[in-house]
């Protein structure tokens, strides 16, 4: 009788989504100014290095005064790009970041190309993403880990909706909220992300603006905010 219970308990527990409840935050990388400069003044980017740095720790206080002070944060983050950057500009800046995670107590996962930023979601408990933002540059089909830090104007580290299909969907709770705050996601993007993982990632139509988190605000929608 015994044996039979623990055997059903089992079951169940193995059944059941994790207890665990992360709120995962990516971040996409800058571009490099040698290339930026070269553009005329109204297409260029990433005049500071921390657009999505910034970005990322006003959702993580927003996350914390909606979901409880203690909640687990992950920061997942493009490596090459603030390497990059942080070579030109002559800085510490994956240190500097290092620390900022550190500081606000949020596990701290860099990554390098797709194929370690899907092993990154993969790798979260079943049931565990509550939340999920994505902090950078992209466009209708894709996010864009990098954008001009290798060649101007262009990008060679990406997230294309093709490659959806990769992603668990187990790893996200049955009502996780997701949302990109990259621009024209929410274009063509958002449609194949619910139809691969199975839930809604808001999206934005037409261009983000980034200007407004000097402010405290997060970025704001150009077009509107799709689902």
């Amino acid at each position: 009788m015994i044996r039979a219970f623990l055997k059903v308990a089992l079951i169940v527990l193995f059944l059941q989504p994790s207890l665990r409840a992360d709120h995962v935050i990516v971040a996409g990388g800058p571009a490099l100014r040698k290339w930026e400069d070269l553009r005329i003044k109204e297409d260029q980017h990433d005049r500071w290095w921390a657009n999505f740095i910034r970005a990322s720790t006003l959702r993580m206080v927003e996350i914390r005064k909606a979901y409880g002070s203690n909640v687990p944060l992950v920061w997942i983050i493009y490596q090459p790009s603030y390497q990059a950057r942080s070579r030109e500009d002559g800085k510490p800046y994956t240190t500097w970041i290092s620390e900022v995670a550190a500081e606000r107590r949020a596990t701290l996962i860099w990554f390098n190309d797709s194929a370690s930023f899907i092993r990154a979601i993969n790798s979260r408990p079943k049931g565990s993403i509550e939340t999920f933002d994505y902090f950078g540059h992209s466009n209708r089909h894709a996010f864009m880990f990098e954008y001009g830090a290798d060649i101007m104007a262009a990008s060679t580290a990406w997230l294309h909706e093709r490659d959806l299909s990769k992603i668990k969907s187990s790893v996200f709770a049955h009502n996780a909220y997701c949302k990109s705050w990259g621009c024209h996601t929410g274009e063509s993007m958002s449609a194949v992300w619910k139809s691969k993982i199975g839930i809604p990632l808001e999206g934005a139509t037409g261009a983000t603006d980034y200007r407004v988190i000097s402010f405290g605000k997060l970025p704001v929608s150009r077009g509107s905010w799709r689902r």
